[in-house]
């Protein structure tokens, strides 16, 4: 007879590395073989005191803890019977070689197999049979018996049964059980074998083959626990889930959950670890692992406890503010909400009287209590605490501040506004109102500075966006962050955005969607989102930007707009795109954006066009509408451009790249653009790694050496700086004093200057221009900073300089043709009359038809005469804008000064003897003269001015132009005095002379110094 003894040993055993160790435990098998019949027990009782040898050649006394025997066979001849003890199975070397698969007796010759046979294990499967064609007849034994027969060929089945039917009794869930650990092959082929009979596909799920470990005891709220599984065989792939009450969620890392498959050893094959790193309450629950392999599962499970402390606190008192104007003392009521929970708190609290009351609310329990507050004045703040205090002696506080006005503070009377109340608030206190509109959370806010109140701030959510927050955070820790949820969340995100709230709403609910953009960016990162999220995210991130943001404050729009602009850009780049994907992108009312899988990409997104070169990856490049005006523009002299285009890289390679965008700009004047990136660190514009390539009238090129978002600026001038600024207004300001000199010296001397008809129609052309250049510069002095003007002193000053400028380059045209008649027609002279009829036509007249014909114009086809921004015209294209009805007429008045300039130095040159080298250098003085004397007075300087236009802004002579048409122009009215005054000999004379009279205190002298003979006209 054979028994197999199945034997723990303890005693001194040689372990390999050579070290000696003792008080280990061992399992062995133990065969005995004999000719004649044993008793089992007998053979047991002489086991009692062992004596085992090592390698090394010492023996050892080792001592029997526990025997059990395991199998018993009888051999007799060729007859062969063996049978398992109570509580064991045959193995599955022997079911699957010698067909003894149940615990019944074996007949065949199985003694030299090891094991021979195993403990039972409680092993139970969940599974699925999924019809591919037809559907299941409940109660129909024919259509379930084919599972059972499959089932019952793995060794220790011991049953099966169908559960239930689903969809339409197209899948039949079932049960079963067997009492042996098996190969995952094994149940495999059952698996395959059942799909190809029954034309299904077949899920199963088993639990008792995975070990699991984990918290033997509640664990501390805060703490960070670990749960591990192990098991033999390799599979494909790991995975954890949560099960509490009747949610089931799938964990995956996140800012709680770690998950770690790479804790496989020789011995277990597969394993997975789930690290929590500071678990609440919501954390309390099933835990179950799962090992797939194919079409078979294997999973544990294990439940774990947090020792609860609240998640949330919230604080309210009644009244909001203590007023201790009247009395000495005030009574606070005071509650404490917090989230239903089975844990039993001790509840304490600070200056609180009496009795604390408890009372349970739907999901929230609310603790109660008085306060009274001495109206002593104190430096502290004034507040009451509650403690909430767990069985592991953990706690968790709140505050409220209770705001206090004492006699003789400032103070915000109570008010009504909009049917809530606004109680006494002293000042630099913000009062807190937690009561918002029905299907609305959150609270409102409103802080008292001074004695006045502030608007009303409304922090007031959509309860549907406040579960799709919620819904964003859990996904973000790690609970349930699947691709269906991120599809839900996108889905309801665009859902309620799409809802148009009140005003006084819409921003708070703004700021929550930007916050679920943000948490789903965040969670992106180790998250991996397909493609298919992509339609809901570009609609909801789309009517964001439809919804008014004017209720925001500064500070709080350039805050949201910066978050919506990150985390957009940060979803498109961590969602994952599937190369196979037919659509080359999405569009939506606000953002386009498109994907390109080839080397050479060329996209375009609201006719943007996007170049850029790579080796690798996808290029995902969107376009948004609606955002740049809300974001902080730190360039002050620079208006803002419609689109913001930003591209990112998936999978890519490359380490230098180049961007090339061609922005559509229509430019409201010949403004310069500036490129630029939105730098996200320092949330605001930066140019750096960006340069203007090229631009014309409707389209500028920017090239940069780095992928973000990027956006054009125009400046509101060609080139404004601070040197240029301070030159404009120091020679204007020079301009304007020298303007005034002028006009006094020629009221002193100007009976002694005009006594023939010549002279007088050049000095009356010169007090006119210098008149209404100085009305000119006084007005552009005025409107050099738009942004503190009113709408209608912008438009005031805009048509004075309109009109003024006008009527000195008028009066420039008429002094120059004035001369050149004189010139021509030396025998004509034009007489004083007529002079003064056609010159006050041409410079009176006529710049009042152009700037009226002009506002009118602009009027009546509703186009905008004036740029708010500037405070000047506004050129839109060539030949469109008010701004046509200023440089056509100063460039034909400029050229015609040009052609009166040239004819005057042709016709001394006509007039110079020939008489050597003497006679050309008199000749060149006299050019020279004319040039110096009349570019002044003709304005001959402003055709820098359209020299500078038909430049491009990277011509290098660009900067050259500029500075020399502001030094020339700004001190025009200098050039002028020296022109008109001083280098006239006449007027110089005749200013001497007044001096000396003057200093001599000769009033006969100066009598007759200002007579004068008047020469009448024909």
């Amino acid at each position: 007879m054979c028994f197999r003894v199945f034997l723990l040993l303890i005693g001194a055993v040689y372990i390999c590395c050579q070290v000696l160790a003792t008080g280990d435990v061992y399992i062995a098998e133990l065969m005995v073989e004999s000719n004649v019949t044993l008793d089992a027990q007998t053979v047991i009782s002489v086991l009692n005191d062992l004596q085992v040898t090592v390698n090394s050649g010492g023996s050892y006394t080792v001592t029997l803890l526990k025997n059990e025997l395991v199998a018993e066979c009888l051999i007799v001849g060729d007859d062969h019977s063996c049978n398992c003890s109570v509580g064991y199975i045959w193995s599955n070397e022997v079911c699957y070689t010698a067909g003894c698969c149940s615990d019944s007796t074996c007949k065949q010759n199985v003694s030299y197999m090891t094991p021979l046979c195993i403990a039972k294990v409680n092993v139970r499967m969940n599974g699925s049979v999924i019809l591919t064609t037809g559907s299941f007849t409940p109660g129909d034994a024919a259509q379930t018996t084919p599972i059972a027969d499959a089932f019952k060929t793995l060794n220790g089945f011991e049953s099966l049964n169908v559960t239930g039917y689903r969809q339409s009794d197209t899948i039949a869930d079932f049960k079963a059980a067997v009492s042996v650990k098996f190969e995952t092959s094994t149940l495999q082929k059952v698996v395959t074998q059942l799909e190809t009979s029954l034309s299904a596909v077949v899920w199963v799920d088993t639990q008792g083959m995975v070990t699991i470990e984990s918290p033997g005891v509640t664990v501390c709220y805060k703490s960070s626990p670990q749960l591990k599984c192990t098991f033999e065989e390799a599979t494909d792939r790991a995975g954890w889930n949560l099960t509490r009450k009747n949610d089931r969620f799938e964990l995956n890392t996140g800012s709680v959950v770690n998950l770690d498959t790479s804790c496989a050893t020789p011995e277990y094959k597969s394993c997975a670890i789930v690290n929590l790193k500071e678990v609440t309450g919501m954390w309390a629950g099933t835990y179950e692992c799962g090992f797939t392999r194919g079409s078979v599962r294997h999973t544990a499970n294990r439940k774990m406890s947090v020792a609860l402390l609240p998640d949330v606190i919230t604080m309210k008192i009644s009244p909001l503010t203590a007023d201790c104007t009247t009395t000495d003392n005030v009574e606070v009521h005071v509650t404490a909400t917090i989230p239903a929970s089975t844990e039993t708190y001790n509840v304490s609290w600070t200056t609180v009287n009496g009795e604390v009351s408890k009372q349970s609310i739907s999901h929230t329990l609310d603790y109660s209590a008085v306060a009274t507050i001495a109206c002593q004045k104190t430096p502290d703040a004034r507040y009451i605490e509650v403690t909430f205090t767990n069985v592991k002696s953990q706690t968790k506080s709140a505050r409220v501040d209770i705001p206090v006005i004492y006699d003789g503070d400032k103070f915000c009377s109570e008010e009504e506004v909009n049917g809530e109340n606004w109680p006494k608030t002293p000042d630099g206190d913000t009062a807190i109102n937690r009561t918002c509109p029905q299907g609305r959370v959150g609270y409102k806010s409103r802080t008292c500075e001074g004695a006045t109140w502030l608007r009303v701030v409304s922090n007031c959510v959509s309860e549907e966006l406040n579960k799709v927050l919620n819904a964003a955070d859990l996904f973000q820790q790690g609970l349930g962050a699947t691709q269906e949820v991120a599809l839900d969340i996108f889905e309801g995100l665009k859902n309620s955005s799409a809802v148009n709230s009140d005003s006084s709403d819409t921003v708070a609910d703004i700021g929550a969607s930007i916050n679920v953009l943000g948490v789903m960016a965040s969670a992106s990162q180790k998250v991996v989102l397909g493609d298919s999220v992509f339609p809901d995210f570009i609609g909801s991130a789309s009517n964001m930007l439809n919804k008014s943001w004017s209720s925001a404050n500064t500070s709080t729009m350039h805050s949201m707009s910066s978050n919506y602009l990150v985390s957009v850009e940060d979803l498109v780049k961590n969602i994952r795109v599937n190369m196979s994907r037919q659509e080359p992108g999405i569009i939506s009312q606000n953002v386009d954006l498109k994907f390109c899988t080839d080397r050479d990409c060329n996209v375009s997104v609201f006719d943007v066009s996007v170049n850029l070169n790579k080796s690798t990856g996808i290029m995902k490049t969107f376009a948004v509408k609606n955002l740049m005006d809300k974001l902080k523009n730190n360039y002050g002299e620079m208006i803002t451009t419609p689109l913001i285009v930003s591209t990112t890289l998936e999978n890519s390679s490359d380490s230098s790249l180049e961007i090339a965008m061609d922005f559509p700009i229509e430019r409201l004047n010949p403004n310069k653009p500036f490129c630029v990136f939105w730098n996200t660190k320092e949330k605001q514009w930066s140019s750096e790694g960006c340069t203007l390539k090229s631009r014309d009238d409707n389209r500028t090129v920017c090239t940069c050496n780095h992928l973000t978002s990027f956006s054009v600026l125009m400046s509101k001038r060609d080139i404004s700086t601070d040197i240029l600024d301070m030159i404009t207004h120091v020679g204007l300001g020079v301009s304007i004093s020298c303007l005034m000199v002028f006009l006094i010296i020629e009221y002193l001397v100007w009976s002694a200057v005009v006594k023939t008809n010549l002279s007088h129609f050049r000095h009356t052309a010169l007090v006119n221009i210098a008149v209404f250049l100085l009305l000119a510069d006084c007005s552009f002095l005025a409107s050099s900073s738009p942004e503190t003007l009113g709408d209608t002193w912008c438009l005031v000053l805009t048509v004075c300089k309109h009109l003024f400028y006008l009527a000195m380059f008028s009066w420039m045209l008429s002094m120059s043709v004035m001369l050149v008649h004189q010139l021509i027609f030396v025998f004509n002279p034009l007489r004083k009359r007529v002079f003064m009829f056609l010159s006050s036509i041409v410079g009176y007249v006529c710049p009042i038809l152009i700037v009226g014909s002009s506002y009118v114009y602009c009027k009546y086809t509703k186009k905008p005469y004036y740029n708010k921004k500037t405070c000047w015209l506004v050129f839109e294209r060539i030949l469109e804008g008010s701004m046509h009805a200023f440089l056509l007429p100063v460039g034909t008045i400029v050229l015609t000064n040009l052609f009166s300039m040239v004819v005057v130095i042709v016709t001394l040159m006509k007039s110079s003897v020939p008489d050597g080298s003497k006679a050309d250098k008199e000749t060149a003085k006299s050019i020279l003269k004319v040039v110096v004397f009349l570019t002044p007075v003709f304005g001959v300087t402003w055709i820098i001015g359209f020299f500078q236009l038909m430049l491009d802004e990277t011509h290098p002579m660009q900067t050259v132009a500029v500075y020399s048409f502001t030094i020339l122009n700004s001190f025009q009215g200098f050039f002028i005095l020296l022109t008109g005054c001083f280098a006239e000999q006449k007027v110089r004379e005749e200013l001497v002379k007044l001096i000396k009279a003057k200093s001599k205190g000769n009033s006969d002298s100066t009598k007759n110094l200002t007579s004068t003979t008047y020469t009448k006209d024909k």
